[in-house]
Parts: C-alpha cells; structure tokens; sequence
C-alpha cells in the first residue's frame, strides 16, 4: 500500500472523528480524500462519499435519537422530496455530464475539474457556516410546529440536487432550513439533520450502484474506519467542546476549498 492510501485511510478516520466531536463537517473532506489521496475519479469518489456520509451519519442520528433530540416528522417531511432529487441526480444527471463541460479561451473545463470546483465552492459556504456560528432559537414544541410545505419542499429539493453532485451530506444548509422553516431548537436540528443526511445519502447511493462498478472491498474498509473515527470523536467529545473546535476546523475547510480551486485551474 502507498503513502498516499494510508494517508487516504488515515484521513478516513478523521471524517468520522470531525463528524462526532462537531456534529457535522467531516463529510465534506471525504471527497478530496478520495480524489488526492486516493486517487479515485472525482465522479466516482462523490458516490463513494455518499455511501460513508450515509452508513457514518446513522450512529451520530441513532445517540441523538436516544436523546430525544431527533424529530421524525419534521425528518419525513423533509427527506422526502431532498431524496428522491439526489437518487435521480445519481441515477440520470451525473451520468450525462459531458467529458469537457465548456471551454473558456482554450482551457477545457472537464467533468472532473467542474465538480471539484463546484465542490470547492460547496466547501466556501460550508466554513462560513461553520467559521460565523449559528444563534441559538427559543424552542417551540412540536405540537405547535406548522410547515410550510412548498417552501421545504423546494430548499429540500436544492439540498438533494447539491448533495447529489458533490456528495456531502449538506448539514450546513440542512440545519439552518430546519431551524428557519421548521422553527425546531438548535439540538433538535443538529439531530434530525443527521437522520436526514444518513437517508439522503444512502439513498442517493443507490443511483450509483447501477451505473458503476462498486469496489465494495476499498468502500466498506474506508466506512468502516469513518464509524470507528465518529464513535471516537463521540466519546472524546465529552470533554472537549464542539463549539471551540468548528470555527478553527472552518478556517481549515476553507483553506482546502482554495487549495482545490488553485490545483483544479491554475
């Protein structure tokens, strides 16, 4: 095995640690890890994301579930309509994405530079997210939650398209909607976030599985190290705080995205 594959591994492992010590973010590094480390096609590695954002974000859903912090309903509704667009992205989209997209002044935008900038521009937003904070919301309960479905249904919709390009889980778009839309607590959103995500990713997965040939070996050996990491990062989550750790993982994410989008056209 090379350097790179053990690096790739290791950084399977920090995924799952990421994910548990802040409650999301790792899944946007799993990608990269996959293309640069790994060295997979950036097209295939957005699947593979899919399958161990999805297996990794059941356990950190399954804790917060047992804390009463997941609300199913809120869950359901929004899951639906996010995943079927991001099996159908997987399943019909991606799969018709041209070898050169476009070409600006004879530089060929290939599918593989267009979804890692685009990935990369995923990653900008996502450490803002992360590096501003979020304002805690006074609670209110859930019998007095009313939706307003079109809207969900439509910023659901826009999440399973993103999540299906790049394959990352969203919960930095996730969490505000459900916090915005569905006027859930802050706890209660990080949790039903995660249901959301492991659904929508597994799902969108299987748009995948018919389109490509799976290395089942590699992926399963790889989520398996992103489970361990994230029942890792749960326990030593108990005593250090998340909170101090996102901001300085968002200013970590977003000198990736630069890193990437330099690599990619320069």
């Amino acid at each position: 095995m090379e350097l790179t594959e053990i690096l790739g591994f290791c950084g399977a492992l920090l995924v799952g640690l990421v994910l548990g010590l802040i409650g999301g973010g790792g899944s946007i590094l799993t990608v990269p890890i996959m293309v640069y480390l790994i060295g997979l096609n950036p097209i295939i590695a957005t699947g593979y994301s899919l399958f161990v954002v999805g297996t990794t974000s059941i356990f950190g859903a399954f804790k917060n579930y047992k804390k009463g912090c997941v609300d199913l309903k809120t869950a359901i509704v929004f899951a639906i309509p996010a995943f079927i667009v991001v099996y159908l992205t997987r399943r019909f989209i991606v799969p018709t994405i041209p070898e050169v997209v476009f070409t600006v002044n004879g530089f060929a935008v290939t599918n593989s530079i267009f979804i890692m900038v685009f990935f990369a521009i995923i990653m900008l937003l996502a450490s803002y997210s992360m590096i501003k904070g979020r304002k805690n919301t006074s609670p209110i309960a859930i019998e007095d939650i009313t939706y307003n479905y079109p809207l969900i249904a439509l910023q659901a919709a826009i999440i399973g398209l993103l999540s299906g390009l790049v394959g990352a889980g969203g919960g930095f778009l996730i969490i505000p909607a459900l916090v915005l839309l569905a006027k859930l607590p802050m706890k209660t959103a990080v949790g039903t976030s995660l249901f959301i995500i492991a659904v929508n990713s597994l799902i969108g997965f299987l748009g995948d599985v018919s389109n490509t040939a799976i290395d089942w070996p590699f992926l399963l050996s790889f989520t398996a190290i992103s489970v361990l990491g994230i029942l890792l990062g749960m326990y030593i989550s108990k005593f250090i705080s998340g909170k101090k750790l996102k901001k300085g993982f968002g200013y970590f994410t977003l000198i990736m995205a630069i890193y990437i989008v330099y690599k990619e056209l320069f």
